[in-house]
């Protein structure tokens, strides 16, 4: 933020803070809307916010729980049971997984709260924590918030995106309390086997690391619904983040929820109890509304969605970038042509074709020569980008085979 005076504080930034920095999109939508008060048309395929609107039996609910006079005083921190209850049975329903709904599921105000909950509920100075490269930066920025140190640990294109957990063994773990994960994967759009996860616990097992998965993006344009803790024994060494942000288009409403063992939601509840007063009571309960819906909802949700990722892989085509059609999840991501990278493509897109995308160096140093289309613009907005790329708009140049794995 710019001061509107120049002056120097009287106190000094605190050492928490540290090396971190204003979160990226925050900065760029400021610069975002400043080109558009200048006069241009900026057309936004960068950020993750979905367009579409809730189900409407959801606004409903909304609506007529505001309506009330009861409805506006605090809640409980633990949030409201016909809530939690939702939330098991959307477990139980869709990722075949059995929670306790009054022990083992703790309502947050966004999933991205829960990660700065988790980290300062478990973190002592100096413990290290495994954050993916690439990965969502918040998972860095909440460990230095804590005290904690980040070890980053690779992802590549040759290894599907996913960690090499022998070779982390081999590097010694002693000091490591926390592993992030997140699959399906942002922002490569990797899918995890379905091997992987029992792979992990028994990795976070033999190491005495807690692993945290994080899962908003479970339901878009994946061909299964997977939950680390439906593994046998899972809940001993990991949580779960999960949210309603994406799959149910809500984001701005901010419903999350933290899944995992009694013990360890204690340990959150202390430190987050501390933070807010409760969710607001309508939104709780229009939240109950939008777990309750049907498959039917997902699969006309994900025809959206893979139409508008057509339309992505064309404008990838006309940026010269290679890309897999077997990724899942709410973008496309792609390396860019030789002799770039994500920050010069980016740029160029963004200053000579009033494009913004997002360049793939935010989320890591091994994503540097990639770059991020989201899928939240409907399909004309995204044929305007591919115009302005000097693509051609034509629905018979999408791939074949969407589910390929071929670059």
């Amino acid at each position: 933020m710019t001061p509107s005076t120049a002056f120097q504080p009287i106190i000094p930034v605190s050492d928490r803070l540290g090396e971190t920095e204003e979160y990226y999109f925050s900065k760029k939508l400021r610069e975002i809307a400043a080109l558009r008060a200048a006069g241009k048309d900026i057309l936004n395929l960068g950020i993750g916010s979905p367009d579409l609107p809730p189900a409407p039996e959801v606004l409903d609910a909304l609506a007529e729980s505001a309506a009330r006079p009861g409805s506006h005083g605090y809640q409980p921190y633990t949030g409201r049971p016909e809530l939690r209850r939702a939330f098991a049975d959307w477990y139980a329903r869709y990722f075949r997984t059995e929670l306790d709904p009054d022990s083992e599921l703790l309502p947050l105000m966004g999933s991205k709260e829960g990660i700065m909950h988790v980290s300062m509920a478990f973190l002592n100075l100096g413990d290290e924590v495994l954050v993916p490269d690439p990965g969502y930066p918040t998972y860095r920025s909440a460990t230095e918030l804590a005290g904690g140190s980040v070890r980053s640990y690779a992802l590549t294109e040759e290894a599907g995106w996913l960690p090499d957990l022998d070779g982390l063994e081999g590097e010694g773990l002693d000091r490591v309390k926390i592993m992030w994960i997140n699959y399906p994967h942002m922002p490569t759009g990797a899918a995890a086997p379905e091997d992987f996860y029992p792979r992990l616990i028994d990795f976070a097992r033999r190491n005495g690391i807690l692993i945290v998965n994080d899962n908003p993006y479970a339901f878009i344009l994946t061909d299964a619904v997977r939950s680390i803790l439906a593994v046998p024994g899972a809940k001993e060494v990991a949580l779960e983040l999960s949210s309603l942000s994406k799959a149910q288009n809500m984001a701005g409403w901010r419903v999350g929820v933290l899944a995992g063992a009694a013990p360890y939601l204690e340990t959150v509840l202390r430190f987050k109890s501390n933070m807010d007063s409760g969710m607001f009571l309508p939104v709780q309960q229009a939240a109950t509304v939008a777990l309750g819906l049907g498959q039917e909802w997902y699969d006309d949700l994900n025809t959206v969605y893979r139409e508008r990722r057509a339309a992505a892989y064309r404008i990838m085509d006309a940026l010269g970038c290679r890309y897999r059609t077997d990724q899942v999840g709410l973008f496309v991501w792609a390396r860019c042509a030789d002799g770039t990278d994500g920050y010069r493509t980016c740029d160029r897109a963004l200053y000579e074709h009033d494009v913004f995308l997002t360049p793939g160096g935010i989320f890591g140093p091994a994503g540097t020569n990639y770059v991020r289309i989201s899928l939240c613009s409907p399909v004309p907005v995204l044929e305007e980008a591919l115009r302005r790329f000097g693509g051609v708009v034509d629905a018979a140049s999408a791939p074949d085979n969407q589910e390929s794995a071929s670059w």
